[in-house]
């Protein structure tokens, strides 16, 4: 793989695991020292820093609660004092909360989904452009219910992604005189483990209507975000790149 990122310095909220842990070895491969952020799974976290370094690059793992503001300022901080600046932005880090009719999303859950899916996004992001030279990466990973309901009970969570997406066409342009590029990654379901199981009765419904009839590899939807991190993306901005399989063809 081509080492187009040599020398940038990128940090992906959420790396421990599924898309986030892809998009970072992704990252690596390319030549980019990798911070990355989690919550629970230290021993994920540290399995795919050790994984990172073996690409000869710095890696660093740090937890951090993406619902927590003093946390998400702390990280940035501290990824910042560690590498020097932070060229790259991957905002992964969410949580699926919801699945239920209209209304059954509790207070306190409903302000748990939007603090991490939305206020998360966009405190680590304010943070991060403050050590981010021009010619700057964010990339946010979107999902494919923001903009189709494949069924009932995807509201609450989709329209938090639909919210990113949302925003990072609006900072596209806010972030333009500095040639700073916005987009959003917006995935198929894919082969984590926050995916509805396949073989689920609405696992088997999504398959049958995906042209491919099957998911998304976390590779594929990294791929992606190395391109969009890459020089060859340096006039992409402000759109939404989909890795879905013709899902919505």
């Amino acid at each position: 793989m081509e080492q187009n990122l040599r020398g940038k310095t990128a940090l992906v909220t959420g790396g421990s695991r599924g898309l986030g842990a892809a998009a970072a070895r992704r990252l690596a491969a390319a030549g980019a020292d990798v911070a990355i952020s989690y919550e629970r799974s230290a021993e994920k976290a540290a399995a795919v820093a050790e994984e990172i370094e073996e690409f000869g690059v710095r890696a660093h793992a740090r937890r951090a609660d993406q619902g927590n503001r003093d946390e998400v300022v702390a990280l940035v901080a501290d990824v910042a004092e560690r590498f020097g600046r932070i060229d790259i932005l991957v905002n992964n880090a969410a949580v699926f909360l919801g699945g239920g009719p209209l209304g059954s999303l509790g207070q306190e859950e409903s302000r748990r989904l939007w603090d991490i899916n939305v206020h998360g996004v966009v405190t680590t992001t304010t943070e991060a452009l403050k050590h981010m030279p021009d010619g700057g990466r964010i990339i946010s990973i979107g999902t494919i219910t923001a903009r189709r309901a494949f069924a009932a009970g995807f509201g609450d969570y989709s329209a938090t992604k639909a919210a990113i997406s949302a925003y990072g066409r609006s900072w596209a342009h806010e972030l333009a005189p500095r040639q700073i590029t916005v987009n959003t990654v917006v995935s198929a379901f894919a082969l984590t483990d926050m995916a509805i199981p396949q073989d689920s009765e609405i696992g088997k419904v999504l398959l049958s209507l995906a042209p491919f009839h099957r998911y998304a590899r976390p590779a594929e939807v990294a791929a992606a975000v190395g391109f969009l991190a890459g020089p060859e993306a340096s006039y992409i901005t402000g759109t939404d790149l989909d890795v879905d399989g013709g899902w919505n063809a």
